[in-house]
């Protein structure tokens, strides 16, 4: 058996969908359904349960059995950037991690978690060093101390633990994300409604659209994420971008290119964002092609049009 959390949410399903690929369908997925909308990402998937996340971990602290698992890939959490009560997010995002870790090391079941890039904060570095790692709200807090108590875990690890950093993905099964799904989906939908993409304004030293992340599409992040599955003898954990940051101005032209119209407006940079945003992201790779992770990673002209046929089938 594998086990996914969050497996009804965007990276999870998309964990599911590509575990389904290679005929694996022994999958227990976990997650909690209060918004059911989230189930529409599982159809068409293929796996053998489903338990709620609040049963799933009483039953982990419990010590309970689950059979011969496989491997367990954490991707569960609640990932609001603007939720500020920190118990909440520590009981959820660090608490929730640990008791599921400690039971995976207890068995010797790999364990590949998500992490986030938010750790980083404002930059200006990218690379997975405690010197760059300056998280600016709970999220990322939350995020950036289960890092730190998987470091701390004596060396080696009864079996593999893997973190990944996320940049800023994108792909098929993120509508329920709302105002936290990625720009991309965002500009589909105001092209289609509006005729338009919005885009904020000049700050940070950068021209009006210029700021720039490093954007990765989630079929390439499930793509790496599967390749370390594959290598149980890697642990440690891992920046997963594409190294190369581009322009919102990028992700615009991609939508509009892709629909054959449009324009960009610019509206003013919120006030209330000022010195909390992230201006420039940019995954230093280093670290995962270090231990022999040689996959391509699309640009935002391959990888967002490709997005937008996949939500225009599914529309």
């Amino acid at each position: 058996m594998i086990i996914v959390t969050g497996g009804a949410g965007f990276i999870g399903s998309n964990i599911v969908h590509a575990l389904n690929a290679r005929g694996l369908r022994d999958i227990l997925v976990v997650d909690d359904l209060s918004d059911g909308h989230k189930c529409i990402n599982l159809v068409g998937a293929d796996f053998r349960d489903y338990l709620d996340k609040d049963a799933f971990i009483e039953r982990i602290e419990a010590g309970r059995d689950f059979g011969a698992v496989q491997a367990v890939f954490h991707e569960g959490a609640c990932s609001t950037t603007t939720e500020w009560n920190g118990k909440f997010m520590m009981q959820v995002n660090y608490d929730y991690s640990k008791s599921l870790l400690h039971w995976c090391l207890h068995r010797g079941v790999p364990f590949l978690y998500a992490s986030s890039a938010s750790v980083y904060g404002m930059g200006p570095g990218f690379s997975e060093q405690r010197a760059h790692e300056r998280p600016l709200n709970m999220y990322a807090f939350s995020k950036w101390q289960f890092d730190q108590y998987v470091r701390a875990l004596p060396a080696p690890a009864a079996s593999q633990v893997v973190g990944l950093r996320y940049f800023n993905v994108y792909g098929p099964r993120e509508q329920h994300k709302g105002s936290m799904a990625s720009v991309a989906f965002h500009f589909h939908h105001q092209l289609l409604r509006d005729g338009a993409v919005r885009l904020f304004g000049a700050s940070d030293g950068y021209a009006a659209g210029e700021q720039r992340r490093d954007f990765i599409h989630v079929d390439d992040l499930v793509a790496a994420k599967l390749w370390l599955f594959d290598h149980p003898r890697i642990s440690g954990i891992f920046n997963l971008g594409t190294g190369r940051a581009q322009s919102f101005n990028a992700v615009a032209q991609a939508v509009i290119d892709f629909h054959g119209r449009g324009r960009i407006d610019y509206i003013p940079f919120p006030d209330h964002l000022r010195g909390a945003y992230q201006s420039f992201t940019e995954a230093d790779m280093s670290a995962l092609r270090s231990v022999g992770y040689e996959g391509r990673f699309m640009p935002v002209e391959e990888g967002v049009p490709r997005y937008l046929r996949w939500l225009s089938q599914q529309a």
